[in-house]
């Protein structure tokens, strides 16, 4: 799975600029008609290449499951590259239209086919990536409000913090290192790089540079991948940053971060404090992308 199943299945096809993403569903019936979730699917992927400037894949399969068991609509996602760059999705069979546009799991998955595999060690950046990029390209393509991308944030990123025998993101393997201690990584290293530039470059930026090395179905150890963003940022912040981060643990004062971003924590929920020193860099970081063409992205 879900390889085998693409071979001996009807198909339907989702074309995304120069991609095409091939959506079979298992057995099973869902309440919605397939047109809604194809829809749904094609609605994601466009999320996603706006993100990156084109879908991950030339070519990509999603296998669609049915499950009539207790739980969330949407159940769970693999994304897999070692025969093709494949995605994995199952759904309940009462899953709603209301279910699938609050949706994060699939924009989740398609992020993590824009990076090359990585070793069990790296895992931290595979998960941190696609988990920091989801909540953004959302919000850059109008599907998630600014305040959700960074009340999630808050909430969520303190997960990523070292604890009590902490030796490193590329060794403590625990889940919320993982995946939000990824995900700060990722947060840092957007940060620094448009100090660095000014602006004018962003983590975005590297990870469509390293896109353009190669997507999922390329292994690669992480050294080469940082030294592609660098190169495309024209900086050395990625480089520097895994330094201080793979094998010792790096604490950061979150409380300030937050103050420096300019994002209070209200009652009624997050404001923004524009006059902070870095809270240009948080508006365009979920600044809307309006238009996805062969070549360009406009805002």
């Amino acid at each position: 799975m879900p390889y085998s199943a693409f071979d001996h299945m009807p198909f339907e096809s989702v074309q995304i600029g120069d991609a095409l993403i091939r959506v079979v569903f298992g057995p099973g019936a869902f309440d919605l008609p397939s047109q809604r979730i194809v829809d749904f699917v094609r609605q994601s992927a466009h999320t996603v290449a706006l993100y990156f400037g084109r879908f991950p894949a030339p070519a990509a399969r999603l296998l669609v499951l049915n499950t009539t068991s207790p739980g969330r609509p949407i159940r769970s996602g693999t994304a897999f590259g070692y025969r093709g760059a494949a995605i994995k999705l199952t759904l309940a069979a009462s899953v709603t239209a209301t279910d699938l546009d609050r949706d994060w799991i699939l924009v989740h998955e398609m992020s993590h086919l824009a990076l090359p595999t990585l070793p069990r060690r790296h895992h931290w950046f595979e998960e941190g990536m696609a988990s920091y990029v989801e909540p953004l390209a959302r919000a850059q393509a109008g599907l998630l409000s600014k305040e959700r991308v960074w009340a999630d944030m808050v909430k969520g990123i303190p997960q990523g913090l070292p604890q009590t025998g902490d030796q490193g993101l590329d060794r403590t393997h625990t889940w919320g290192r993982t995946y939000w201690g990824g995900a700060l990584f990722c947060l840092l290293a957007d940060i620094e790089i448009r100090q660095v530039t000014d602006g004018h470059r962003g983590l975005q930026h590297a990870l469509k540079a390293i896109l353009g090395h190669g997507n999922i179905e390329l292994e690669s150890p992480i050294e080469p991948l940082l030294e592609i963003g660098d190169h495309a940022t024209g900086t050395q912040v990625l480089a520097s940053l895994y330094g201080r981060m793979k094998d010792r643990p790096y604490p950061v004062d979150l409380a300030k971060l937050w103050d420096r971003l300019g994002v209070r924590i209200a009652s009624g929920g997050i404001e923004f404090d524009d006059t902070a020193p870095l809270a240009a860099f948080r508006v365009a970081m979920t600044r809307r992308l309006r238009v996805l063409t062969r070549n360009r992205v406009t805002s």
